[in-house]
C-alpha cells in the first residue's frame, strides 16, 4: 500500500528528530569523554607554593624549664649510741613532734634522764671521752666547743682541763647538770689529797727540826737538811699525784650524750621513740630545716647551669617564688638540680611542702631586642655556615647570616658582609 502525501512528512518529520536527539547525546557523550593527558593534569598535585614568615624584632630568653619535687633538704637518721649505759635506754622526756626543729647545743630528747644534745660535726659519736683522750674525735670536739663559743683552750686534740670547761659549760647551755666521773675517780682525788696534806706535814716537820738544830748551833746540819730536801721532793710528788688524779675525774663526755650531725638546724620528719619506750637504733629521721625543690635535666642542660644562677618556682595558684640554684649532682646519665627559694611566707611555705612545681631557669638572654627567624628559616650553606632565604619582589635571595642566641623556637640572626635583612623581609620556612 503505497503512503499518501500525509504520511510521508509524518515521517520525515520523525527522522529529523531522531536525528537531532542522537546529534544531543552525542554532544553530550563527547563533552563527558576525557582524555588520559586531560585526567593527568587534573589529578596531578598542585605547584609547590613557598611558606614564609616574616622576620621579626624581639628579645629572646633562653632558659631550662621542668619540674620538681619539693622537700626539706638532706635527710638523714639519727642514731644515739646506747651501749655505753649500765641500764635499758628508756626514752624519759623531750620527744619531738614531726616539724619540729633541731638545734645545735639543745637537747633533742632525754634518755634515762639525761639529754642527747646535738652538734654539727661529720664523726659519730663512737667512745666516751674523758680528760687524757686523744684523737681526732676529740679535735672535733673542740672545734665545735669553740665556734659555740665555750673555750676549750688549746684546739689540740687532746681532752684536757679546758675542754672539760666548756663541756661543763656546754651542759649549762643547754639546762643540764654536767655528767661526773665515776665515784672511784672521786675518792682517788680525796686519797690524792691526803697523800699531799701528809706530805706537806712532813716537810714542816723537817723544817722545824732544821729550825731548832740551827737554833742549838748544832755543827753539823747535814741530816737536817737531807730530811727538808727529802720532804720538799714528796710533797711535790703528791701534788703531781693530786693534779693526775683531779684531771681523771674532771668532766667526761658520754657517747650516749652527743650526737653529731652532718649540719643544723635540721627538721625532724619522723620519730622512731615514744616516752617510756626504749631507744634502739634510729631514733628519727630528720631533714635541712630549708625547703628546697629538686629538678632532674640532662647533661646538655646541665652545662648551662651552675651553683648560684637564679630561678623561679611556679606554685598551684600560679604565683612565682624567686629561687637560685644550691647545688647540681650528677645521677647516672641525669643530674639532679636542688633549687633554695628566697624568704618564703607560711602560705608559700604550705603550697611548696610535697609539691611537685614548674622551675624555670633563666640560662641567657639578649641584649634588648634583636632581629629573630623561626629556627625552620635557617639553612647551611656550601661554605657551612648559615643563611635565610628571603622572598623580594615575588624572587628569593639566599641571605647569609652569623646565628647567636636560639630560644623559644626562634634564632637570634645577623646579615653577614653586604648582606641586608630587616622586619620588612619574608623569609622561607617551607614549601
Amino acid at each position: 500500500m503505497t503512503a499518501g502525501p500525509k504520511s510521508r512528512r509524518q515521517i520525515l518529520v520523525g527522522v529529523a528528530a531522531l536525528a537531532a536527539t542522537s546529534l544531543g547525546v552525542g554532544v553530550v557523550a563527547g563533552a563527558r569523554i576525557t582524555s588520559p593527558e586531560d585526567a593527568a593534569a587534573k589529578t596531578a598535585p598542585p605547584k609547590a607554593s613557598q611558606i614564609t614568615v616574616p622576620v621579626e624584632k624581639k628579645a629572646l630568653a633562653s632558659k631550662v624549664v621542668g619540674r620538681g619535687d619539693a622537700s626539706f633538704d638532706g635527710a638523714v637518721n639519727i642514731r644515739v649510741e646506747t651501749s655505753g649505759l649500765t641500764t635499758p635506754a628508756i626514752v624519759t622526756g623531750k620527744v619531738p613532734g614531726v616539724g619540729s626543729t633541731i638545734t645545735e647545743a639543745k637537747a633533742l630528747l632525754e634518755i634515762v634522764g639525761r639529754p642527747v644534745i646535738a652538734l654539727a660535726g661529720v664523726l659519730p659519736m663512737y667512745r666516751t671521752m674523758t680528760p687524757g683522750s686523744k684523737g681526732p674525735d676529740v679535735l672535733q670536739l673542740e672545734k665545735t666547743l669553740d665556734r659555740l663559743g665555750f673555750d676549750p683552750g688549746s684546739v689540740d686534740g687532746e681532752y684536757d682541763g679546758g675542754t672539760a670547761r666548756a663541756v661543763r659549760e656546754l651542759y649549762e647551755k643547754a639546762g643540764y647538770d654536767a655528767p661526773e666521773a665515776d665515784q672511784q675517780l672521786k675518792d682517788a682525788v680525796d686519797q690524792a689529797k691526803k697523800m699531799t696534806d701528809a706530805a706537806k706535814k712532813t716537810l714542816r716537820q723537817a723544817q722545824s727540826q732544821l729550825a731548832q738544830a740551827k737554833k742549838a748551833k748544832s755543827p753539823d746540819l747535814t741530816v737536817q737538811k737531807g730530811a727538808v730536801e727529802d720532804a720538799k721532793e714528796a710533797l711535790q710528788d703528791a701534788r703531781d699525784a693530786q693534779d693526775e688524779a683531779e684531771l681523771k675525774a674532771e668532766t667526761p663526755l658520754p657517747v650516749s650524750e652527743i650526737v653529731y650531725v652532718k649540719s643544723l638546724p635540721r627538721r625532724v620528719d619522723k620519730v622512731n621513740v615514744e616516752r617510756g619506750g626504749t631507744a634502739s637504733g634510729t631514733v628519727m629521721s630528720a631533714s635541712g630545716a630549708a625547703l628546697v625543690v629538686t629538678v632532674k635535666v640532662d647533661a646538655s642542660a646541665a652545662e648551662h647551669l651552675k651553683d648560684g644562677m637564679a630561678a623561679e618556682l611556679t606554685l598551684g595558684d600560679g604565683s612565682t617564688v624567686k629561687a637560685k640554684i644550691k647545688r647540681l649532682t650528677r645521677k647516672g646519665e641525669s643530674y639532679d638540680v636542688v633549687v633554695g627559694p628566697d624568704k618564703l611566707t607560711p602560705k608559700q611555705l604550705e603550697q611548696l611542702r610535697d609539691a611537685n612545681v614548674k622551675v624555670t631557669i633563666p640560662v641567657k638572654s639578649t641584649n634588648g631586642k634583636v632581629l629573630t627567624v623561626p629556627v625552620a628559616a635557617l639553612s647551611a650553606g656550601s661554605d657551612g655556615g648559615s643563611r635565610v632565604e628571603v622572598v623580594r619582589n615575588g624572587k628569593t635571595e639566599l641571605v647569609p647570616v652569623k646565628v647567636g642566641l636560639t630560644a623559644d623556637g626562634y634564632a637570634a640572626v645577623t646579615p653577614t658582609g653586604d648582606a641586608k635583612l630587616d622586619e620588612t623581609d619574608q623569609v622561607v620556612v617551607g614549601k
